[in-house]
């Protein structure tokens, strides 16, 4: 079990390497302008050099490589050029990563709670109303663009419940929205995988022989079937965090809330090239530690994976 893990996030550090490298010589051929705000008119030539060759833009590739890292490795992320020109881009972050990681983790949690009730809900009563009425909730959501019912949901909710129509801190109403906005996708994707491992699990041998051996309902259901439905649910925690991921970025600008989500899309369209970076880099921090969280689990919850034999490998 030990060595498993311990070759899981070895594996997801070499990972993060890959994409922080890759990240980061990307972000060296966007446009120069990036650099400069809106000073880059008002210089001239040898002034502008001056100023990339300061910043250490034009020493080779992988020199600047080993000062990004050694600078990483330091808790430095670089200042901010147009977004608060001269801040350190830790100080900006450290004031909305709250925001963010509040609203992500409460979405995911919302998620998992309703979204295995109601994918067990259709399980035991399939083919009938409950089980009909969430499949046709799962299908809108997976067919119809988020874009769409997350406007639905702030242009009439807000009228219907007398709720606020952007967020604000103060006010704990303004949280629901868009906390149901951030858990819909999510919520709909554990109750469809739920509900599949739930009816194949009643389909096998080994629960037909349960109920002839005159166990009751419940029994059956929550201490086998259940028990064994959960253990693939596991895998689906990476998915789940990427969907809060990416519905951050468009709900947090939706909303107004001031997390890293709407961070990211004021960054890129104010070309602000070192929080552009650090915030891609946390993004995919984020992603590489949710599939590592998924296997982990699977490690715990899956006694069919053979750890000694198949080396770690599923």
């Amino acid at each position: 079990m030990l060595k498993y893990i311990l070759k899981r996030i070895f594996r997801s550090f070499i990972t993060l390497f890959a994409v922080t490298t890759i990240v980061f010589m990307l972000m060296r051929l966007m446009p120069e302008e990036g650099y400069f705000g809106d000073s880059y008119d008002k210089l001239d030539e040898i002034q502008r050099e001056a100023i990339l060759e300061g910043m250490g833009l034009r020493d080779p590739m992988h020199i600047q490589l080993i000062h990004f890292y050694k600078g990483l490795i330091k808790g430095d992320l670089g200042t901010s050029i147009t977004y608060r020109p001269k801040v350190p881009v830790t100080e900006i972050l450290a004031k909305k990563i709250p925001y963010s990681l509040w609203l992500g983790l409460s979405s995911i949690l919302i998620a998992i709670i309703f979204g295995l009730w109601m994918g067990i809900s259709m399980a035991q009563h399939k083919d009938r109303l409950m089980d009909g009425v969430g499949t046709f909730y799962i299908v809108f959501i997976r067919a119809v663009p988020s874009a769409v019912y997350y406007l639905f949901l702030q242009l009439y909710l807000t009228s219907w419940l007398k709720l606020p129509i952007l967020f604000d801190v103060d006010e704990k109403a303004s949280f629901f929205l868009p906390l149901l906005s951030m858990s819909l996708v999510s919520l709909a994707g554990y109750a469809m995988w739920m509900r599949r491992y739930m009816v194949d699990e009643l389909n096998k041998d080994y629960i037909r022989l349960a109920k002839a051996k005159g166990l009751r309902q419940k029994e059956i259901m929550f201490k086998h079937v259940m028990r064994n439905a959960f253990v693939p649910m596991a895998q689906y925690l990476p998915t789940s965090i990427l969907f809060a991921i990416s519905g951050s970025l468009y709900i947090e600008s939706l909303y107004s809330i001031p997390g890293i989500g709407s961070l990211l899309v004021e960054s890129i369209q104010r070309q602000d090239n070192p929080l552009v970076q650090a915030l891609v880099l946390i993004y995919a921090a984020i992603s590489i530690f949710g599939l590592l969280m998924g296997d982990v689990l699977m490690a715990f919850f899956d006694p069919r994976i053979k750890f000694e034999t198949q080396g770690g490998g599923r």
